[in-house]
């Protein structure tokens, strides 16, 4: 599915609804088997927390999606970004993280650190709600 980057691009991020909101959108308008894989994507912003770039890194099955550090961080090193917001859904409807889910985040959150490149959130999504770890204190 292709994405139309100049719509979100020079989007500013002030909270996580932001977030949710550009990514509830797109899964909208997604393929109805594709709605119900799990996403895993990366928002790269600039210094001013403006979207530079928003990719999906991963499409998994019902219930997981394979997310690794290596393919996080590729795309925002090449650009350049100040820092990530990275967010996926819950085709279940349930905004609760997973162990896996908090496992993945402290990963990012290392790497993060290690590439000078901060991960600000991590948000889960559904049709309808949004949880964001850093306003859960997740993160």
């Amino acid at each position: 599915m292709e994405i139309k980057v100049r719509e979100v691009r020079k989007k500013s991020i002030a909270k996580p609804e932001d977030v949710a909101r550009i990514l509830q959108d797109i899964l909208k308008v997604e393929d109805k088997y594709d709605q119900d894989k799990e996403h895993f994507w990366v928002c790269g912003l600039n210094s001013r927390n403006v979207l530079k770039y928003l990719e999906l890194v991963s499409l998994g099955t019902l219930n997981a999606s394979l997310v690794h550090p290596r393919e996080v961080f590729r795309l925002s090193v090449h650009k350049a970004v100040a820092s990530l917001v990275v967010a996926h859904n819950h085709p279940s409807g349930e905004t609760e993280p997973s162990r896996e889910d908090l496992e993945i985040t402290r990963r990012l959150k290392e790497a993060g650190k290690i590439l000078g490149i901060e991960v600000l959130d991590h948000i889960i999504i559904t049709r309808k709600e949004y949880l964001s770890f850093k306003e859960k204190n997740l993160i």
